[in-house]
């Protein structure tokens, strides 16, 4: 599965960064209007119409409602190829659901291919035998349908001020401008060295160091891109800007107060041995966060936020661990990243704050160009 992830990441960055190229390559006098996905990939027929960035993402929705890899439906090396069955199949499959949303629903998307299929490549038609109960993430379309009713509970400000005071206090937040961190990340039975540098406002850069060269991603406050080993660089959209202004956030605690045009305590929920209170944070023209605080320590320890994507949210959720205290903040030394995909935890081994770190780290490398073929 690991494998297989890493490889969807690189054929994303592959098809990214030639569209980044052909953009850059001209020079119009007028703005152009953004491509479909019909105008840029080739083959593509029933989503034909959908912006060419939310492509892949929805690509990625499919993958993990089916729980299978991109080549369960494409050719390796030609995805615009029809020569696997399952292909057709999901195309019909994918136009039989916006005719059920269109027909049943006045056209809100109710039901998705996770709605029948559930990880699952045939959706099941009888229902299993006793199982363990599973306690699914709530989606953001369930959160925003909650929104006003009677069962609201009751404003998290309480908890944000809390957390807040447990990491260090308002002050003490503030005044860190820079973080610079080394530590290991896990992929599954692999476990590489990575180096994190954080800057205020807003600037982050990881470097992943894999055998196979390093894989960068980075975030200098307006635009973010990503660079894999032997690929050209591919530049961050719509939700992935969202999470990357979060992760680089050095004073998040300090503005999570300010971030939510409403929020409330839903319950509690068993995060290990410890009881985490749950919040849900309504956000202006975004999807709603659903953040977890321990109950004791008041601390953050989860955090779940969702990618919209034309056939359904993909969620990715974020556990924190190990805070510790330095320079007069406390920060967590662990945490685990988990998407429908895949997983990876990284644990920190040195921090250092307050460091000068320059605001070239984090611009975007120009586009290498390669030399015609002889």
């Amino acid at each position: 599965m690991l494998r297989g992830w890493l490889a969807a990441v690189l054929v994303v960055a592959l098809i990214s960064s030639a569209i980044v190229a052909r953009a850059q390559n001209t020079a119009p006098a007028t703005p152009i209007a953004p491509k479909t996905a019909g105008e840029a990939f080739k083959n593509v027929k029933v989503l034909k119409d959908i912006p060419a960035d939310s492509l892949i993402p929805a690509m990625q929705f499919i993958a993990a409602s089916l729980g299978k890899e991109c080549e369960f439906c494409h050719v390796q090396g030609a995805f615009e190829k029809d020569d696997k069955q399952p292909k057709q199949r999901a195309r019909a499959m994918i136009e039989m659901m916006l005719a059920i949303n269109h027909d049943n629903f006045h056209g809100h998307r109710e039901v998705t291919c996770f709605t029948c299929h559930r990880g699952n490549a045939k959706p099941l038609a009888v229902p299993p035998v006793m199982v363990d109960t599973v306690n699914p993430v709530a989606t953001a379309m369930e959160i925003n349908e909650s929104e006003g009713t009677e069962t609201s509970g009751p404003p998290a400000d309480p908890l944000f001020e809390k957390y807040l005071k447990a990491v260090g206090g308002a002050a003490a937040v503030d005044r860190i401008d820079s973080r610079v961190m080394k530590g290991t990340i896990t992929f599954g039975d692999r476990n590489v060295p990575i180096d994190i540098y954080a800057k205020a406002p807003d600037k982050r850069m990881s470097i992943t160091h894999t055998p196979d060269g390093d894989s960068i991603t980075a975030f200098d406050g307006h635009q973010g891109w990503l660079g894999t080993p032997k690929h050209s660089v591919r530049e961050m959209h719509g939700s992935d800007i969202d999470g990357a202004s979060m992760d680089a956030d050095l004073h998040f605690a300090s503005h999570l107060k300010n971030m939510f045009s409403k929020t409330e305590i839903v319950g509690t929920e068993k995060i290990g041995d410890s009881t985490a209170i749950h919040v849900v944070g309504q956000r202006e023209s975004r999807t709603p966060l659903q953040l977890y605080f321990d109950a004791k320590s008041g601390l953050l320890v989860r955090l779940v936020r969702f990618a919209e994507t034309p056939l359904g949210e993909l969620p990715t959720q974020i556990d924190y661990a190990d805070y510790r205290a330095g320079d007069g903040v406390k920060i967590p030394y662990r945490w685990t990243l988990a998407r429908p995909g895949g997983r990876f935890t990284i644990q920190v081994t040195e921090v250092k704050e307050n460091v000068a770190v320059q605001d070239s780290k984090f611009e975007k490398p120009a586009q290498e160009r390669k030399p015609p073929a002889k």
